[in-house]
């Protein structure tokens, strides 16, 4: 046959085949697909014309969809009408069907769970070709945990997420709690666990269709020898300075809550304090109202779990920084509101419901982010870390804020943590907690950074106020850290009203010489810096790769040695080993696995069509 025939004969009219442009694509928005099903594609007797559906069927979560693609033969009338359980379009109760071929499935899985979505040709209507649908519950999709942070023994939690239905169970370490469904997005669940630690809470809903959600870590705390258990995260009261009602950041083996007071001195001491200035006093640089137009002292903020997550732009330390998104409204207030100028400009922000600490420096507002130089993320559940010589939002390589004094601290009667301050001088060198210098002398006696100073168990406190008494007795106990070059001896605190600044001025009278240098030992320099493993990440995959928008994947990791997790962009700062994303446009997300020794990363890419 010459090459003109076959091409006349091949675009005949009578076997032209058509191929739905709206059924291109099928199964990428949360379904899964088999090419065999109880309803065959098989064509009419005497008509002529088939129609062929695919899938023949499928699984699909409630609220999702599935797309079928058609192929009609046999006419040149290719339209179609389209059913679900003989229903033209279907219903909100079985699901629904467009006419390009897209099943949406209902928001809830009906009794019967089984639907047929049916295609019938405009050309025959004997000609018709069915799927068997199979509708399963959604997968649930778990935000927080409210309170992260329990005392051991019997205990109440909520948790908040998404795609949760009735005979949704939580489970605390794989184990099931008894749950009360309250609505989709909520469930509550008690239990009891008399070991502390971490333990993985996650939510299964039931068949058809049973799925996990990804895991959050509950921290289960000791009960300290049977008295009353320590306050939690969930404790801290919402807002600009808000209470932290007696929680004290990071575990009680933590430095900063290190009782030092009898803690060997430095041999060295006398002879560091000289070179500090014996005689200068102690200057609280914190207090009430105003001074040159700023507020005296760094400002906090606490956020719950309705607080937006926003991405971070970095100016300067990107790369000794940790990434967003992180928890801060674009109107949390800046170191030295409101006119901060072009000063250090510290942001601090305290999650209530995931216990996350996370602190900005030259911090720069826009519509819906944040620039800054350098932003880091703490645990407050977790001794946490940053690399050797990495910064942080403090030149020490610290978290600033659980260095602070603050009012309710002080009107509660105790700080149970030490101080920051500063000194004019120091040299190229840190000790723990420390993890980085900022140096501007070569003066051996010059500080390290990381250097605590304790007052001397000797020194009179009697004659002070009782609220000065309270900062002095934290002095002896705790200690303070050098955490920044700046005027010698000023200690940090967050600004209050209820703060009397002529009170405060009384510490003026205590000065260096009424201090001790805590040993140093060892010192950290660049001859001995420690080095190590950074974390492993062994796997880092998507639950999906190619998804429709607003469909939620669940990103999982294997990582071993790592302090803390962060996954950018969306979810930020982690816990476990799972969390599920929405996004909305084609995204390329990173795991940061960072410990001691430095940080490891991964990538997966997640294509939204």
């Amino acid at each position: 046959m010459n090459n003109l025939r076959k091409f006349a004969l091949l675009h005949s009219p009578l076997a032209v085949s058509l191929l739905l442009a709206a059924g291109l694509l099928s199964g990428c928005t949360g379904t899964t697909t088999s090419s065999s099903g109880s309803n065959s594609n098989t064509p009419p007797s005497g008509s002529g014309v088939t129609v062929k559906l695919s899938p023949t069927s499928a699984n699909v979560r409630a609220g999702a969809t599935q797309t079928f693609s058609v192929t009609v033969t046999g006419t040149s009338n290719t339209a179609l009408s389209w059913q679900v359980n003989g229903v033209t379009g279907g219903s909100s109760a079985t699901g629904t069907i467009s006419a390009s071929g897209i099943y949406t499935a209902p928001a809830v899985v009906p009794t019967t769970n089984n639907v047929t979505v049916r295609a019938i040709s405009a050309a025959s209507s004997s000609a018709t070709a069915g799927s068997t649908v199979a509708l399963w519950n959604p997968m649930p999709v778990m935000t927080s945990i409210a309170p992260p942070s329990v005392p051991a023994g019997a205990f109440a939690i909520t948790v908040n997420g998404s795609g949760f239905v009735s005979g949704a169970q939580v489970l605390l370490a794989g184990a099931p709690l008894a749950t009360t469904f309250v609505s989709a997005t909520q469930l509550t669940a008690t239990g009891s666990e008399n070991a502390a630690g971490n333990y993985a809470v996650s939510v299964v809903n039931p068949n058809p269709g049973s799925a996990t959600s990804s895991s959050q870590n509950l921290q289960v705390t000791s009960t300290s020898g049977g008295g009353n258990p320590p306050p939690t995260c969930g404790a801290m009261t919402l807002g600009q300075g808000g209470s932290l009602n007696g929680f004290v950041p990071f575990p009680s083996d933590n430095l900063w809550n290190k009782d030092i007071s009898s803690a060997p001195v430095d041999p060295n001491s006398a002879a560091i304090i000289g070179f500090i200035g014996a005689g200068i006093g102690l200057h609280p640089d914190f207090g009430a109202g105003l001074y040159n137009g700023s507020r005296i002292g760094i400002p906090y903020l606490v956020v719950g779990a309705q607080q937006a997550m926003l991405p971070i732009n970095f100016t300067a330390y990107g790369d000794e920084s940790d990434p967003g998104p992180m928890p801060i409204p674009v109107t949390a207030q800046i170191e030295g509101y409101p006119a901060p100028g072009s000063g250090d400009r510290h942001v601090l922000v305290l999650d209530s419901s995931n216990c996350w600490l996370y602190e900005l420096y030259s911090s720069y507002p826009n519509a819906a982010s944040w620039n800054a130089a350098s932003a880091a993320v703490w645990d407050l559940t977790a001794d946490e870390q940053r690399p050797y010589t990495w910064t942080s939002a403090d030149a020490a390589g610290l978290p600033i804020f659980p260095g602070l004094a603050r009012y309710d601290e002080v009107a509660a009667g105790q700080i149970n943590h030490a101080l920051r301050f500063t000194l004019q001088s120091s040299r190229p060198a840190f000790v723990l907690p420390a993890t980085h210098w900022a140096a501007n002398s070569s003066n051996a006696l010059a500080a390290p950074m990381g250097m605590r100073l304790r007052l001397k168990a000797s020194f009179d406190i009697s004659s002070f106020s009782a609220a000065n008494q309270v900062i002095l007795t934290a002095l002896k106990k705790y200690g303070m850290i050098m955490a920044d070059n700046g005027s010698s001896m000023y200690i940090s605190g967050a600004p209050d009203d209820r703060w009397d600044n002529s009170d405060l001025h009384n510490l003026g009278g205590v000065t260096a010489a009424d201090f001790d240098v805590i040993e140093m030992n060892p010192i950290y320099t660049a001859a001995n810096v420690p080095s190590g493993a950074s974390p492993a990440i062994t796997s880092f995959s998507a639950s999906s790769q190619s998804v429709s928008a607003g469909t939620p994947v669940t990103l999982s990791w294997n990582v071993t040695g790592a302090s803390y997790l962060i996954v950018s962009p969306d979810a930020g700062a982690v816990r476990g080993t799972s969390v599920t994303v929405t996004p909305s446009q084609s995204t390329t997300y990173t795991l940061y696995a960072t410990n001691a020794f430095g940080r490891t990363t991964a990538t997966v890419s997640i294509s939204v069509h």
